[in-house]
C-alpha cells in the first residue's frame, strides 16, 4: 500500500504523525476503512501530554468533574485504551499510560481489567521487562479488591456506577423503579471477569519473571472465580450470565437473581472465562435475536421486556426542564459493552465448539458497529444510542469523539483475524463469512502491523483479482512471504523473537497540568485563564465539534503568546500546533520565538516550517537556556488564530 498517499488523504497535514506508527489498513468495505483511520485519529486526539510523566490516554477530550486531577485520567476504558495502543509501532504511547496507571493514575474509581491489558500487549510486542516491571503494583492493586469480594459466596460485587454502567436492572429494581444511579450493589458478570482475567494475567506474568509461587497463587485464584462464577451466576431459566443483588433493599434482597437479561452477560467470553460447552454458548442466541438484545440499529444493554426499558430517569442539570439525558445502561446501545461483545464473540468463533453464530454475524455486528461512528457523513463516536435507530441519545457537549470503546482491536484480532500469542508463533485466522454471504468481504490488507519485533503484513484476496497475486490468504514477516492458503481459515507460522526497538522519550517542558503553578501561559489577548492554560494543557486534537487552545482575538494582526518556566531551562526546539476551520480561525502568516535573557526579549536564530493548519508545525534553534519563552504571530487580517497547542523541547 502507498502509506504516504493513505496518510495524507486520511489525516492531512496531521499525517506525518501515523506515517511512522500505525498499521495501515483496506479493504472492500469503504466504510470499515474510514472508521479504522477514524479511529487512529480518535487516539490521536486523546493522547494527553503530561510532561516527564509521559502520555496517557483520556476517556474524555475535555476535562469532567469525576477524573482523577491533576492527570484527568479515568480507569475504566483503559482496557480499550491498551488494547488499540499496543498496535502502534511507536510503544511510548502504551509504556507511558501503564506505568502511569500503576504510579497513582488508577484510584479504583471504575472496575478494570489493567493487568489482562499489559499481558495482551506483551502478546503483542513480547517486551518481558515492559511488562514483568509492574508485577508488585498488579499484586497490590488486585488485592485490594479484596474489599468487594464476598468470601461467603466467593465472588467479587460492584456498585453499577461503579462498574461505569449506571442504571442497570440490578440499580433500578434496588430502588422500587424510583432511580437507578447510585446503588444496586451486585454480583456481576462484568467484575468477575476482570478479576478472572487480571489473576490469570498476573499468573502469566509471574512466570515470565521466574515466580512460581505467585503464578501459581493466580491460578488457583483465576480457576477457583471462574467455577464458582459459572455455577452461581449462570441463570437456566434465563439461559444467560446474570446479576445477583448484593444487599438487600426494601424492593429486593440479598442473592436474588435479577429478572432480566443485559449485554454484560457476555462480557465473561472477551476473557475467555467461560468453558466450552453449548449449554453457555445458547446465550448467544439472545444477541441475534430481534426482540431481545438484537436492537436494529445496535446492541441493546437490556432486552425491550425489561419494565423500564429505556425509561428516561436522569437529565443534565438533573431534571427534566434541562432537556438533555443523561446516561443511563437501561436499554441505549453503548460502544464499551459493544466493544466487549465482539471481542467475546470474536473468541466464540476462534475456539469454541457452537452452532448459535457464525462469522456472518460477526460482520454484520461489526458493519452495525461501524454506522453508529457516522453522524451523516461525519465521523464522531459518542457515549450512547437508541438502539432502534443509532441516533445519539445523549449528544452533550463533553461526548463528541469519545474514546470509552475499541475498534482497531477488533479490525486486527478480530476481522484479520490476528490471535497474538506468549510463544514464538504468529496464528492468523480472519472471521469473515465464506463467499456468497452478504457479509463478507472479498478482500483486505493489513501491513505495518509489530509483533514480536518484527512488521507482519496479512492480505486477503478471494479470487486474487484485486492484488494480482494467488488467491487466498497469505502471511508476510519483513516483506517475506511466509504463509499462504487458498482457501479462507487459519494460518499459523514460527517467528523468531527480536528485542522490541527503543523508546524514545522526548520531555515537554510547557505543559502545565495545575492551574497556578509554573509554567505559566500569557497572551497578548483573549486572556480568559481557561482559553490561556489550553494552549499548555498537553492536548492536541483538531475536531471541530470541541475547541481547545488559546484563541485569540481578531482584531490586532499582532499577536504574542509566552510561556514562563519560573527558572532556567535548556531548549533547543519547538512543535506549535494551529487549528484552522476556513471560517473563523486561520494560522498565522508568520511567526518567530523569542527568549528572555533577564531585562528583555531577544529573536532566537529559528528555523523552522511554514505556519501549519491542523497538524504539527515544528521549529528548531541552537540550545538556548531561558526562563521564557515567546511566540510572536502576525494572524491574518480579521481572522482569529487558534494555538491547540505550544510544546517546547
Amino acid at each position: 500500500m502507498d502509506t504516504h498517499r493513505i496518510a495524507v488523504t486520511r489525516f492531512g497535514n496531521d499525517a506525518p504523525w501515523y506515517e511512522g506508527r500505525i498499521p495501515f489498513f483496506e479493504s472492500a468495505d469503504r466504510r470499515i476503512d474510514a472508521v479504522y483511520y477514524y479511529r487512529w485519529s480518535l487516539f490521536r486526539a486523546h493522547q494527553r501530554d503530561l510532561g516527564e510523566r509521559g502520555f496517557i490516554s483520556t476517556e474524555f477530550l475535555d476535562d469532567v468533574s469525576w477524573q482523577l486531577e491533576p492527570w484527568a485520567s479515568l480507569n475504566d476504558a483503559t482496557g480499550f485504551h491498551i488494547g488499540e495502543g499496543r498496535w502502534l509501532r511507536d510503544r511510548r504511547y502504551a509504556d507511558d499510560y501503564i506505568t502511569h496507571m500503576y504510579n497513582g493514575g488508577n484510584d479504583r474509581h471504575f472496575t478494570d481489567y489493567m493487568a489482562d491489558s499489559v499481558w495482551s500487549r506483551y502478546l503483542v510486542d513480547g517486551d518481558r521487562g515492559g511488562a514483568t516491571r509492574h508485577l508488585p503494583a498488579m499484586r497490590r492493586l488486585y488485592d485490594q479488591w479484596d474489599d468487594h469480594l464476598d468470601r461467603g459466596k466467593g465472588l467479587y460485587w460492584a456498585e453499577p456506577l461503579a462498574d461505569a454502567t449506571e442504571y442497570t436492572i440490578a440499580s433500578i429494581d434496588a430502588s422500587g423503579g424510583l432511580d437507578g444511579f447510585f446503588g444496586g450493589q451486585a454480583f456481576r458478570p462484568s467484575i468477575n471477569a476482570y478479576m478472572f482475567a487480571n489473576a490469570r494475567a498476573i499468573a502469566g506474568i509471574a512466570r515470565l519473571a521466574n515466580d512460581g509461587a505467585t503464578a501459581t497463587t493466580f491460578d488457583d485464584r483465576a480457576t477457583t472465580l471462574k467455577t464458582t462464577f459459572q455455577r452461581d451466576l449462570w441463570d437456566p431459566a434465563l439461559r444467560h450470565f446474570i446479576d445477583r443483588h448484593q444487599r438487600t433493599t426494601p424492593f429486593v434482597t440479598y442473592w436474588q437473581p435479577i429478572r432480566g437479561r443485559e449485554l454484560v452477560g457476555y462480557v465473561p467470553w472477551a476473557f475467555d472465562m467461560v468453558d466450552d460447552d453449548p449449554a453457555y454458548a445458547a446465550a448467544w442466541s439472545h444477541l441475534i435475536s430481534p426482540d431481545e438484545l438484537g436492537g436494529r440499529a445496535g446492541m441493546r444493554t437490556v432486552e425491550p421486556s425489561y419494565e423500564h426499558y429505556m425509561r428516561q430517569y436522569r437529565y443534565e442539570g438533573g431534571t427534566f426542564a434541562g432537556g438533555l439525558r443523561e446516561c443511563q445502561w437501561n436499554g441505549p446501545v453503548w460502544p464499551f459493552q459493544t466493544t466487549q461483545v465482539l471481542l467475546g464473540l470474536a473468541n466464540l468463533l476462534d475456539h469454541y465448539r457452537q452452532t448459535v453464530v457464525t462469522p456472518s454475524d460477526y460482520m454484520r455486528l461489526l458493519r452495525q458497529y461501524t454506522q453508529l461512528h457516522y453522524q451523516g457523513e461525519l465521523l464522531d463516536i459518542e457515549e450512547d444510542y437508541f438502539p432502534d435507530t443509532g441516533r445519539p441519545l445523549v449528544g452533550l457537549a463533553r461526548s463528541h469523539h469519545y474514546f470509552h470503546s475499541g475498534y482497531v482491536d477488533l479490525i486486527l484480532g478480530g476481522l484479520v483475524g490476528i490471535r497474538p500469542r506468549a510463544d514464538d508463533m504468529l496464528e492468523v485466522n480472519p472471521t469473515i463469512p465464506p463467499m456468497g454471504d452478504p457479509q463478507s468481504l472479498s478482500w483486505f490488507r493489513v501491513q505495518d502491523v509489530p509483533y514480536h519485533g518484527h512488521r507482519i503484513a496479512v492480505t486477503w484476496d478471494a479470487d486474487g483479482r484485486h492484488y494480482g497475486r494467488a488467491a487466498g490468504l497469505t502471511i508476510e514477516i519483513d516483506g517475506r512471504e511466509v504463509a499462504h492458503r487458498s482457501t479462507m481459515g487459519r494460518l499459523t507460522v514460527p517467528v523468531t523473537r527480536l528485542p522490541p526497538p527503543p523508546i524514545v522519550r522526548p520531555i515537554d517542558r510547557a505543559v502545565q497540568l495545575k492551574r497556578g503553578d509554573f509554567p505559566k501561559g500569557s497572551a497578548s489577548s483573549a486572556t480568559d485563564p481557561e482559553n490561556v492554560h489550553d494552549a499548555i494543557d498537553g492536548r492536541v486534537w483538531f475536531f471541530s465539534e470541541l475547541g481547545n487552545g488559546w484563541s485569540s482575538d481578531p482584531k490586532d494582526r499582532q499577536q504574542w503568546y509566552a510561556i514562563d518556566f519560573g527558572k532556567l531551562t535548556a531548549l533547543t526546539r519547538a512543535e506549535l500546533a494551529f487549528f484552522a476551520d476556513g471560517g473563523r480561525f486561520a494560522v498565522p502568516v508568520s511567526y518567530r520565538m523569542q527568549a528572555w535573557n533577564g531585562s528583555g526579549w531577544y529573536d532566537l536564530p529559528a528555523v523552522g516550517d511554514r505556519p501549519l493548519a491542523n497538524g504539527i508545525t515544528h521549529v528548531r534553534w541552537k540550545p538556548a537556556t531561558t526562563s521564557q519563552i515567546r511566540i510572536m504571530f502576525d494572524q491574518q487580517p480579521n481572522r482569529a488564530m487558534r494555538l491547540v497547542e505550544a510544546k517546547l523541547f
